[in-house]
């Protein structure tokens, strides 16, 4: 009787383990394309199509992923307000003199504000009305008062919690701990926008991240190196031993099973590759441009990659896509000044080339991108750092909201105030609800389709209003 061999132990004795399938790629096979018209060759022709909806849109969703401290992002630069960020930041503040100073349009009162030192490229962004922030955002469940703080009334599960809060900004229903996020929500009504189905609309270059998966719809998970697929080892090797490997493989898989499981598992691992070569074709063969993204940091190769996967669009045939780029490093509890000013000094660089690369391409206009991190944090100094807080400030690129301007309620930076719930943890006054309602409604949802994507939306804005989710 013959001997059954396991599904990894028959790709390892093949040299093809796991690995160099890509599991993240053989996931993302079984997932997100549901097994739809997947081609029976890595190797066919390539069709060059116009999506049906010459309307593109993208988003690029950067996870500054530890917690950003955002007050030292975003700050006070008027003497008053200034001084009462002084005395509450005490050590970990930044010299009002290095202030980069911005003109916000809605800002009146005598109140000003500057950026951290390491941020010139995203001061001129601000001021070219290319960009704007949201100050004081965070997961709500609902509107939440000092005293509903006090009284532990409908507070996000797990608050201050690494895991937990960025689950909520990636969900945006924080009394929840579901993994299906308002990105994968947005893409389960907006997907068919896509003349392609075999690829998600959703790219991410980290893992299957819960922004970006849906009910229905998971991200396709890329490389940031070559064309962004993960192949078959040696896939696109011409030579006789590689190709004679790659149709024996082909044909094993091409086989009919008795196993219904067997035979699934063929037909995905068969779509995975499909799909793979069919990604890293039109990536090869998108428009070419000419920015020089710096190719030792991890972060701008992401953003690289999302541009190249942006100008194959029509050679993929897609409308609309999302891409997920995490920037990590912001749990900064010590050493404060020197890592937040590099993290701070790589999302500046890496935000101007992705700016230049879009505007190279003609594709400025159609492609928001905005920040999430775990949480804000603490405004009082541990001694080294800041630990964990709740609000923070979060920044908007592009087209969805009007640039040089601080959305929301900034707050006033004094220990004791109406927000804070100690040592300068303070409440937020805008909700995730409100800004991804804005991104979404720019993306293509309907006002109806705002309860699916975001369900607790209704606490804290209802379409009809005769205003949008932020006030613009």
């Amino acid at each position: 009787m013959a001997k059954k061999v396991n599904r990894r132990a028959f790709l390892n004795r093949l040299g093809l383990g796991c690995v160099e399938v890509g599991a993240v790629s053989l996931l993302s096979g079984m997932t997100n394309m549901g097994l739809l018209q997947a081609a029976a060759s890595a190797n066919r022709s390539w069709v060059t199509s116009v999506p049906a909806n010459g309307n593109y849109k993208s988003m690029v969703c950067i996870l500054l992923s530890g917690g950003n401290d955002s007050f030292n992002m975003l700050m006070p630069k008027d003497n008053d307000s200034y001084n009462d960020y002084l005395n509450t930041r005490s050590d970990i503040a930044i010299p009002q003199a290095d202030l980069l100073g911005i003109n916000p349009l809605n800002v009146a009162d005598g109140k000003e504000f500057g950026l951290h030192p390491s941020m010139p490229k995203i001061q001129s962004l601000f001021e070219s009305e290319k960009l704007s922030f949201v100050a004081n955002i965070g997961a709500l469940d609902r509107p939440t008062t000092l005293a509903d703080y006090n009284a532990q009334l409908n507070l996000p599960f797990g608050l201050y919690s690494h895991s937990d809060q960025v689950r909520h900004w990636q969900t945006s229903v924080p009394k929840d701990t579901m993994a299906v996020g308002w990105g994968g929500r947005l893409a389960d009504l907006l997907h068919s926008n896509n003349s392609n189905q075999n690829i998600s609309m959703n790219i991410s270059f980290n893992g299957l991240n819960m922004f970006q998966r849906g009910n229905d719809i998971l991200p396709y998970t890329a490389s940031t190196s070559l064309n962004g697929s993960v192949l078959l080892n040696n896939s696109t090797n011409t030579g006789f031993y590689e190709t004679l490997k790659r149709e024996t493989v082909d044909n094993i898989l091409e086989q009919n099973y008795a196993n219904s499981l067997e035979q699934a598992y063929a037909g995905v691992v068969m779509d995975a590759n499909s799909v793979s070569a069919e990604f890293d074709a039109a990536v090869a063969g998108g428009t070419p441009f000419t920015t020089a993204f710096d190719e030792g940091d991890s972060f701008q190769k992401q953003l690289k990659m999302a541009v190249r996967v942006m100008a194959a669009r029509n050679l993929l045939n897609v409308s609309n896509q999302t891409f997920f780029v995490n920037l990590g490093g912001f749990d900064v509890h010590d050493n404060h000044a020197v890592r937040q000013s590099d993290l701070l000094s790589r999302l500046d660089n890496g935000l101007d080339n992705l700016r230049l690369a879009l505007e190279e391409l003609g594709l400025d206009d159609c492609v928001t991108t905005f920040t999430m991190s775990d949480f804000g944090r603490k405004l009082v100094s541990n001694g080294f750092g800041s630990d964990h807080g709740w609000g923070g400030n979060s920044l908007v690129m592009g087209p969805a909201l009007p640039g040089k301007n601080i959305i929301g309620q900034y707050p006033e930076l004094y220990l004791g105030s109406p927000l804070d719930t100690g040592a300068g943890r303070f409440i937020p006054t805008t909700s995730t609800d409100e800004l991804y309602a804005e991104l979404a409604l720019w993306f293509g949802a309907s006002d109806a389709d705002l309860t699916y994507i975001l369900p607790n939306l209704s606490n804290f804005w209802m379409p009809g209003q005769g205003s949008t989710p932020l006030g613009f």
